[in-house]
């Protein structure tokens, strides 16, 4: 959209194809990004939009404005009000609002700051109906009055194209003078299918789409999304695996593939991140030890903690396997006698009453017998100083007196419980019929004592105020040891980049797009602790227990293994970083702009994209696998662990230094593969 910005083509000089400077109107170009997610957080999209701020702005400055919906609550916490710089786009504003919609104008508080215009759509609901009939005539798609989010929907962009309209008739005479780029992150019908448990990737191009969206009472978003897709100039998605989708479903194949990045910067803790994740494990043991009250007949030193997070979608998600392939962990650990203990974390929001009262029980059972504790500990402490200040060694049977004695039973008899502790940290609306809590009834994993593997389900998002786990999402995933995202449908996935560039290894698949990412661009995703199990060639229970033996290699790593491999896993985080991953967005906008306008803006559309990136090797010293030394007995002792370190020849400079190098390896965006 035309007004004033300069182009910046440092970062892609000789990459794509070069456009000569005379024939740029630098004086006229404007980028708006519209979402529903702008300042108001539902899933990922949120993230990208967030996260992609800082890059678009520092090259399009105050030229670039994100378009959403207006929500009281997030205006008022996240954005500045201020006034348009542009002169234009304060009287497109102005037309809307005098005609009774109410716009609101501002800079969200992200970083970058960008500038946001968000529409009211309860101020223009009045207009749904004609609205309703302008799409009914134009497309020929109806829209239930039932149906809130389709509605919501078409007011938004109703008032988008409205706020266009305005917006080009300060522009004079100029004939049309938009380009389009429509970005999809999921296919509406492909997330449907696979939540019906549908083989959906080995049938793609045999589904009736039109009859399966009409049995799925979807079919008037089906077609609003299709349309989208066939209207834009360019069309893009975030994976080369939901590009063959996208295909099949919306019958057009993406343009671009725009792989989804992270503002690594956020993340960033130079050196420390190792510090960080002692820091947040510490907290997580504090949660364990309250939880686990009265049970607690493990070593939390030799405790590795496992989590799956996301929004509660159980089989697209993985949660199926992953508690299928926890039970046959929970069996193998058991079998070969392993002491080390593996507590599993569920964080996926569900409905729920309030907190467990055994669960707020323990963490005041927690604190009660610390306070006791340092009580004792003071009284211990001055009793000793004084007797060393005579010169005397104290009795040590005397220099405890019976009333500490008697508040130590007290604390003892008060952690005492006749109950196993909760698998659940709230107390469910319909625990009968949630899915994680049937199969945990299923494979019988109740947090026992002979169990290895523990089970706590969270269904709520973290929260730094919470009386029962106060801590972040992302001070959280630093605690932890493994995340495991077995989807099986995921077009990319966050979850397992965010814990990448937090340093901590993860566990994905090879039908989410952040798993294909991998494996096209590290040459052994594993030792770089990137577990990619395969869920596109294999049958469910072959997935299982590769998951299983995934996890199970893990939980025999030495503590010297596990922190190699975190160094490893930390620095991929370049190959996640919105500064390289930016350009396939750039190169959308470019493709966008001379399809739209091929007099002015001149390049090759069928010139593959090109862009200079990661080709990770396998690392020179020994893979962090136990597989490197085998021990003739299962359980092996820390004189052997000792012993398989001085083995295992690391030089964490040499090796960070090589990794380095490989970001001047270029790779290349080809074709989107079909079929297999």
């Amino acid at each position: 959209m035309p007004l004033s910005r300069s182009l910046s083509m440092t970062s892609l000089s000789g990459v794509l194809p070069a456009w000569e400077e005379d024939d740029l109107p630098v004086e006229d170009l404007l980028l708006f990004e519209v979402a529903w997610e702008v300042t108001n957080k539902v899933g990922g999209i949120y993230t990208v939009i967030q996260t992609k701020a800082k890059i678009t702005v520092d090259e399009w400055g105050e030229n670039y404005c994100m378009i959403g919906p207006y929500f009281e609550h997030n205006f008022k916490t996240q954005v500045e009000a201020c006034e348009p710089p542009n002169p234009a786009v304060r009287k497109a504003m102005d037309a809307l609002i005098h005609n009774g919609c109410q716009v609101h104008f501002g800079r969200w508080l992200i970083e970058g700051s960008p500038f946001v215009i968000l529409f009211d759509i309860g101020s223009a609901a009045w207009n749904l109906d004609r609205w309703k009939g302008d799409l009914w005539e134009t497309c020929q798609i109806g829209l239930p009055y039932n149906d809130r989010e389709a509605n919501d929907s078409l007011i938004l962009g109703s008032l988008v194209a409205w706020f266009f309209k305005e917006l080009i008739d300060q522009l004079g005479d100029k004939p049309n003078v938009i380009s389009t780029v429509f970005t999809t992150h999921a296919t509406l019908l492909g997330r449907y299918l696979c939540a019906g448990n549908a083989d959906f990737y080995n049938n793609l191009g045999k589904f009736d789409n039109d009859k399966e969206a009409g049995e799925r009472h979807i079919y008037h978003r089906y077609c609003l999304e299709r349309a989208a897709v066939h209207c834009a100039h360019v069309f893009t998605t975030v994976s080369q695996i939901t590009a063959v989708e996208a295909s099949h479903m919306l019958h057009r194949k993406p343009d671009v593939v725009t792989p989804n990045g992270l503002n690594v910067k956020k993340f960033s803790a130079m050196h420390e991140f190792q510090n960080l994740h002692s820091t947040s494990k510490a907290c997580i043991k504090e949660f364990i030890r309250g939880h686990f009250y009265g049970h607690l007949d493990f070593n939390l030193e030799k405790t590795l903690f496992f989590f799956i997070a996301g929004r509660y979608e159980f089989t697209n998600k993985g949660a199926d396997i992953f508690l299928e392939s926890l039970s046959r962990l929970n069996y193998l650990l058991r079998l070969h006698k392993n002491d080390m203990t593996v507590v599993v974390f569920f964080i996926m929001p569900a409905k729920t009453n309030n907190f467990n009262v055994e669960s707020l029980k323990g963490q005041a059972v927690r604190k009660q017998l610390w306070d006791t504790a340092h009580t004792v500990k003071e009284k211990f402490g001055n009793r000793l100083y004084d007797a060393l200040l005579k010169g005397q060694i104290p009795d040590m049977n005397s220099i405890l007196d019976r009333d500490d004695f008697t508040i130590m039973k007290r604390a003892i008899y008060a952690t005492q419980r006749h109950t196993l502790p909760p698998v659940t940290t709230h107390n469910m609306i319909d625990d009968a019929t949630d899915p994680i809590l049937s199969n945990v009834r299923r494979i019988g994993l109740f947090n026992s004592r002979n169990d290895r593997v523990k089970i706590i389900f969270h269904p709520e998002f973290l929260s730094s105020t919470s009386p029962l786990l106060p801590m972040d999402y992302d001070d959280f995933v630093r605690g932890c040891n493994l995340g495991v995202f077995p989807s099986y449908y995921e077009p990319w996935g966050y979850t397992p980049g965010e814990c990448t560039v937090m340093g901590i290894p993860s566990v994905t698949t090879n039908l989410s797009g952040f798993g294909c990412f991998m494996e096209e661009h590290v040459s052994d995703p594993a030792a770089y602790g990137v577990y990619i199990v395969d869920r596109r060639f294999r049958s469910a229970d072959e997935s299982c227990n590769q998951l299983t033996q995934f996890m199970f290699s893990f939980c025999q790593q030495s503590l010297r293994q596990r922190i190699i491999q975190r160094n490893r896993t930390e620095r991929l985080s370049d190959l996640l970083d919105w500064r390289y991953l930016g350009r396939f967005y750039v190169h959308a906008r470019h493709l966008a702009l001379n399809r739209a306008f091929p007099d002015k803006f001149k390049m090759d559309p069928t010139a593959p994209l090109k862009t200079e990136g990661f080709r990770y090797p396998r690392p020179y010293s020994v893979p962090p696998s136990p597989s490197a030394s085998i021990h003739s007995t299962p359980h092996h002792s820390d004189e052997e662990d000792d012993d398989d370190d001085d083995y295992e020849p690391y030089d964490e400079d040499e090796e960070a230094e090589r990794d380095r190098l490989n970001i001047k390896s270029p790779f290349v965006l080809g074709d989107v593969p079909e079929g297999k």
